[in-house]
């Protein structure tokens, strides 16, 4: 071993430990000596971690940037509950933790907290009172490029006009916060919840988040996890823009003008999220390939899905319940895999503009609660296509009481005239294998979720 480790204190701790790591795994090394080197190692892991990291504690009253000034690299600083007014510049690694949730005010001027540099946490506080300046991006908190593995958790972020401003970083995480906008002023003149711009690797768990301008807004920033977030009364849930190869999973978004927005995206796995009672649209689809749209619910929206040049993605297993229009698709959005759906009493299932038919179904079909063909081989699946643009269809969204003629002669024959005659026909989504029941067992419950 390198005795010379231990005689000069100028030696770095992570050298000796290797010394000592050298020691233990070289061949010539017995039994009789590992166990001490052994030892050895572990006290000088446990001294080094306990002459390395220190904690600070700020009481009611002191100054908490005067802690952080005297905090080293690696250090904790403890505040106490009480009411801090200021605010603070973070330029070195540390963990920042609130007791009892303590108040940071920035008094309606800047930033609150400021993060200059990788490998903080901020926990536990009420981060409130930011400034209102748009050009500035006034934040809560603002993380500066190169601040990675940033952590922001468990925090009441209120009356700020950015909750979080998040650029040019690297495995951000943004756990478990309550973020609040600056809900007095009008939509345009508010910041966004969470603002995330050219970041990778992020991970945004669990946050609820109201009364901004977008929950969140994502743009430039790839394999990132959101996860079960909720994100209401806003402008959007989320506006999401230019970011590839991202998981958007069990999050709710309810009474937004826009639900979910994705576009100019690639590579998005989009599943088991609620849109409900949103305005415009519960989930939209804009200008996206190659991606995955399974197990939502959207229910009670202007628009349930609203699709848009969007081609080459998997669209299955969804609950389109109670909207206005169930999906509204157009803009060359062909060359979709859509299976497994449930299209479930909404006033107009499919508003469809295009040149020619789009098939959907192919596989195993989609459910359709307008259908009105029969099952006579008892198969699960009826007999006739089911077409969203023919004449019936508008007649009976139109004028509802015709529902009750369905199954008269004039109806059907109604229905055949149109078939056979391509001038009373519009192009049309077509589903070659209707099936004659939901896949969604509990799909009636959602008929309640409207937009009060």
């Amino acid at each position: 071993m390198d005795s010379e480790c231990f005689n000069n204190p100028n030696h770095m701790p992570a050298l000796c430990s290797n010394a000592i790591l050298n020691a233990l795994t070289h061949p010539s090394a017995k039994d009789s000596v590992r166990l001490p080197v052994l030892i050895l190692y572990l006290l000088l892991a446990t001294s080094t971690f306990s002459a390395f990291a220190r904690e600070w504690t700020v009481h009611r009253g002191e100054s908490i940037a005067t802690a952080i000034q005297s905090a080293a690299s690696g250090d904790t600083v403890l505040v106490e509950r009480g009411y801090y007014l200021g605010h603070l510049v973070i330029d070195k690694p540390l963990l920042l933790k609130g007791l009892n949730h303590p108040t940071l005010s920035g008094n309606q001027q800047g930033d609150v907290i400021r993060i200059k540099t990788p490998d903080v946490t901020i926990d536990g506080f009420i981060i409130r009172d930011s400034g209102a300046d748009l050009t500035a991006q006034n934040a809560g908190v603002y993380v500066e490029p190169g601040s990675d593995r940033t952590i922001i958790r468990n925090n009441s972020l209120v009356y700020n006009l950015f909750g979080m401003w998040i650029e040019k970083v690297k495995d951000v995480r943004v756990i478990d916060n309550l973020i609040t906008g600056k809900r007095d002023l009008a939509s345009p003149q508010r910041g966004n919840g969470i603002q995330l711009y050219n970041t990778d690797g992020a991970q945004i768990i669990g946050n609820n988040i109201s009364f901004s301008r977008d929950g969140i807004y994502v743009d430039v920033s790839n394999h990132a996890l959101f996860r079960g977030n909720k994100m209401h009364h806003l402008r959007y849930g989320t506006h999401y823009m230019t970011s590839n190869d991202n998981i958007w999973e069990n999050n709710e978004t309810y009474l937004n003008r826009g639900g979910l927005a994705l576009m100019e995206v690639r590579n998005q796995i989009v599943r088991n999220n609620k849109a409900w009672g949103n305005s415009d649209h519960g989930i939209m689809l804009r200008t996206i390939q190659d991606s995955v749209i399974e197990n939502n619910i959207v229910a009670g929206n202007g628009r349930g899905f609203f699709i848009y040049d969007a081609e080459y993605n998997t669209l299955r297993d969804n609950l389109v319940i109670g909207n206005r229009v169930g999906i509204h698709l157009w803009a060359g959005s062909i060359h979709n895999e859509v299976e497994g759906n449930d299209l479930i009493y909404n006033r107009e299932q499919i508003k469809y503009v295009a040149a020619k038919d789009e098939n959907w179904g192919i596989k195993k079909g989609n459910y359709w609660s307008n259908y009105v063909g029969w099952d006579r081989d008892a198969n699960g699946i009826g007999d006739q296509p089911y077409e969203a643009n023919d004449m019936v269809d508008h007649l009976t969204w139109k004028y509802p009481v015709i529902k009750l003629l369905l199954n008269s002669p004039a109806i059907q024959t109604l229905r055949l005239i149109a078939s056979q005659f391509p001038l009373l026909r519009a192009p049309s989504i077509v589903d070659s294998h209707p099936r004659m029941v939901p896949f969604h067992k509990d799909w009636s419950k959602w008929l309640e979720k409207q937009r009060h």
